[in-house]
């Protein structure tokens, strides 16, 4: 009679694992409902604390003792608890200020994307910006990308409020609608390359190797939706080879990219390389579901009018946008390409310090 088989050997079944895999989901569903739920019940008791200490203040005339003498107490009331220390307090009263005559904060407050981020992302915002209009479309771009406080941080560091959607395109006029307008909010200018380090006569290929060994970096700064592909991506056309700078994928405007790199300033001649890579790309890697693919030509820097010109009646969908990058001063030619070694250093101080004795 054959041995019969144990439960657990039973289980360890695609059929378990699957099974496994879903409750997991559900269980990691539920935990994010769960935190963001807390979340927004603190944004609300944040809200409410401060709409009763704005409005008690304003009655009785009180000032910043009555904030202090009321966070002593509620400390002492709540030991443990955090979060009423004399600094957040002074935040709650700010975050019900900066948001108390919005119309929909009046009968919705849920509403505003500023109650569904962390408590932490909104005190920097209360920090470090300036307009209502600004803090509100940092929350928005905090939530829809799920970025941590220090991806914000950086963000409102490198101004990407007034950066985003600010390239030369001629993509009103090459892309329908509404394709059009988000392809342009996606580009920006300039792009900050902070995470690069390059000397002041850097050529693009020193440029092009810096950006892709920060890949992860640059992505960032590229923005959400940027899948990367290759750089000097091979094409070959009538026997003749071509090879792109970078290219790359966007997932949400289901389209190919072509980024071309300049470290000189704009050229109106530069635009028509690029049409003619848009051209070949089109017609060798674009499937039929893929739109038009977009180019961007980063230079180091640009000259409104002669972009404008230059693309106003090509039919390839391009921006134009300029790039910064840290420089460090040019080096002496017989040390290009590297630098002193720690023994190096050593020996050249030894040295040194020999002349100052025999002196």
């Amino acid at each position: 009679m054959p041995e019969k088989k144990s439960g657990a050997s039973n289980l360890l079944t695609k059929e378990y694992v699957q099974i496994l895999s879903d409750i997991k989901k559900q269980i990691k569903t539920a935990q994010i409902k769960a935190v963001s739920s807390v979340n927004k019940e603190l944004i609300r008791l944040y809200w409410s604390i401060g709409k009763a200490v704005v409005e008690k203040q304003k009655k009785y005339d009180w000032g910043s003792n009555f904030l202090e003498r009321l966070s002593k107490d509620l400390q002492n009331s709540f030991p443990g608890t955090g979060g009423f220390s004399r600094t957040n307090i002074f935040r709650m009263r700010a975050f019900y200020k900066a948001y108390e005559k919005i119309p929909q904060a009046v009968g919705k407050i849920d509403l505003l994307p500023v109650f569904k981020i962390p408590w932490g992302h909104n005190a920097m915002l209360l920090e470090k910006t300036k307009s209502e209009k600004e803090r509100l479309w940092y929350a928005e771009k905090a939530l829809e990308q799920g970025w941590s406080r220090q991806t914000l941080e950086d963000s409102i560091k490198t101004k990407l409020y007034n950066r985003e959607g600010s390239a030369i395109t001629n993509f009103q006029s090459t892309l329908p609608s509404p394709l059009s307008k988000m392809a342009h909010q996606t580009l920006k200018d300039p792009y900050i390359f902070d995470f690069l380090t390059l000397q002041e006569d850097y050529i693009e290929k020193d440029l092009e190797q810096g950006l892709v060994s920060h890949i992860q970096k640059f992505l960032l700064e590229l923005g959400e939706g940027f899948a990367f592909i290759a750089k000097q991506y091979h094409l070959e056309i009538s026997g003749s080879d071509y090879y792109i700078d970078l290219l790359f994928y966007h997932i949400k405007l289901r389209c190919f990219v072509v980024i071309e790199l300049k470290t000189t300033e704009f050229k109106p001649e530069y635009t028509g390389k690029l049409n003619f890579y848009l051209s070949a790309v089109d017609d060798l890697l674009r499937s039929k579901d893929d739109k038009p693919t977009i180019g961007l030509l980063l230079c180091k820097t640009k000259d409104k009018f002669k972009a404008e010109y230059s693309l106003r009646d090509i039919n390839k969908p391009i921006g134009v946008a300029e790039y910064e990058t840290k420089l460090v001063e040019s080096l002496p030619k017989k040390l290009r390409g590297s630098l002193p070694t720690i023994e190096e250093i050593e020996t050249e101080l030894e040295k040194q310090q020999l002349k100052k004795m025999k002196s």
